[in-house]
């Protein structure tokens, strides 16, 4: 079977171009029309152009779209998107019944000309699929790493063509997504919260499209809050006293609750905290999602669906090294405090220097990454395998003698403490062994997980659960 073969940029600007039931508007901040003109290079551009403009004053821009206080940011664009559309049945009232109309925004910041700044941009397409019909919307964040601004309005042009074509014509959720970046390497651009919504799009989870973005090398990183809205990292956590809990979460178990509440108090009390400004995160890596390098997309919404039931929001990374995750952080919080909340055998694993062969500097660079900032790992206590009852804890931390004094300089210096306010009734708590009294139908499992999570396991039938399993007088704590 003949491969198909993907178009070309003013391929596609010149379908949409000839197709005379596609119709619509342009609005382009930051980086020149750089979409609009793709359309106009590619030709018969009447056919498809109602309007296309680019309020670059601010003062301008202030008056078509409102203020909004940052001009890159979400709330403009959808100001944008909202303006733009409405404008086109209201002035082409004879064209509603014949033409699927749409509206194109984008609000960018460009590299300055230090080269001093992060460039980034917002960019939607508000469209419909059919004459007449209520329209959906699409909405993307990226950032851009070339390191040259023609560069730039290139990927830029670029993707929104890319973005316009994929509203149009592709119906595929994954394949919808993947086409943004035809045209582009993907070290030239990173998408780090993609939205697909509207009534031709119900059946599309957005949290499944930020696992898709992070599995499918668009990002490192994404985010979503605990009603499934996609979240902007760099947006959300900008100046935030971050506080993190990696986990497997299958599922959310007491132990995983109660780290994160211990933790959260050690944390509030933290000289360079304030308590209003903290935000948590239940972070899942790609490597705690995959089995034999697949990801089972029903067993991955079965966790969030858990999480987010807690009220957490959601990070799902590609960072399984700790300090890579708090380098990207970092990046993130502009300095301020970051906890990372981790079990004993997790720090231990740390101390392991064969975990750094690929790094030049060894355990000594990731260290500087790991503690460098103003970051604390706050450390849950365990029971010592194969020792009974006895507690594991920083002091009884089995690391090779070399690393011992690395390991005191660590603890003297801030960087790392105990949660000595740990329900210790929990620690016996295995996930594995809850999740297989629920698949098996031992009822015993209700003990070992919150409320909320049980009637969540029960009322979607999650993890292997049948609702013939649990007794009506079942016990549940």
């Amino acid at each position: 079977m003949e491969e198909k073969r993907t178009l070309s940029t003013k391929e596609r600007a010149l379908r949409i171009n000839l197709d005379q039931s596609v119709y619509g508007s342009f609005a382009e901040i930051g980086a020149g029309q750089e979409v609009a003109a793709n359309f106009f290079k590619a030709g018969g551009a009447s056919g498809t152009i109602a309007k296309t403009m680019s309020a670059y004053d601010m003062s301008f821009s202030d008056a078509i779209y409102g203020k909004h206080g940052r001009y890159v940011c979400e709330p403009r664009l959808i100001r944008m998107l909202e303006k733009e559309y409405d404008l086109l049945p209201e002035r082409l009232p004879n064209r509603i019944s014949d033409t699927r109309f749409f509206a194109f925004a984008n609000t960018v910041e460009a590299l300055n000309y230090e080269k001093t700044n992060q460039p980034h941009g917002w960019i939607g397409c508000r469209f419909q699929l059919r004459p007449d019909s209520t329209p959906n919307e699409c909405v993307i964040h990226v950032k851009m790493n070339d390191n040259d601004i023609l560069a730039q309005q290139a990927t830029i042009g670029t993707i929104g063509v890319n973005l316009i074509f994929a509203c149009m014509y592709i119906s595929d959720p994954e394949e919808f997504l993947n086409s943004l970046v035809d045209g582009i390497s993907k070290d030239r651009i990173e998408i780090d919260m993609f939205r697909l919504d509207g009534s031709d799009f119900d059946h599309v989870d957005n949290r499944l499209m930020s696992l898709k973005l992070v599995k499918n090398g668009m990002t490192r990183a994404t985010m979503f809050s605990p009603d499934g809205s996609m979240l902007q990292p760099s947006e959300v956590l900008y100046k935030k006293n971050v506080l993190v809990l990696r986990g497997r979460y299958r599922p959310v178990t007491h132990v995983n609750v109660d780290m994160l509440l211990a933790a959260r108090r050690h944390f509030i009390p933290e000289p360079d905290v304030d308590k209003k400004n903290i935000y948590v995160l239940c972070e899942l890596t790609l490597t705690d999602l995959s089995k034999d390098g697949q990801i089972d997309e029903k067993d991955f919404l079965q966790r969030v669906d858990i999480i987010c039931s807690l009220g957490q929001n959601v990070l799902i990374s590609n960072y399984p090294e700790y300090y890579r995750l708090v380098n990207h952080l970092s990046r993130l919080t502009k300095g301020f405090k970051i906890g990372i909340i981790l079990g004993v055998y997790s720090l231990q694993r740390i101390f392991d220097e064969k975990y750094y062969t690929g790094l030049r500097g060894g355990i000594l660079e990731a260290f500087g990454k790991l503690f460098g900032g103003n970051v604390k790992l706050y450390v849950y206590p365990s029971i010592k395998i194969d020792g009974g009852k006895e507690l594991l804890t920083l002091n009884e931390l089995d690391i090779p003698e070399e690393m011992k004094s690395m390991l005191q300089y660590l603890k003297d210096n801030n960087k790392l403490e105990d949660i000595n306010n740990a329900n210790l009734d929990n620690l016996d708590i295995i996930s594995d062994n809850v999740l297989e009294m629920i698949s098996s139908g031992n009822d015993d499992w209700v003990r070992y997980v919150p409320k909320k999570v049980v009637t969540a396991i029960k009322e979607n039938e999650l993890f292997g659960y049948s609702h013939k399993q649990l007794p009506e007088n079942s016990n549940v704590n």
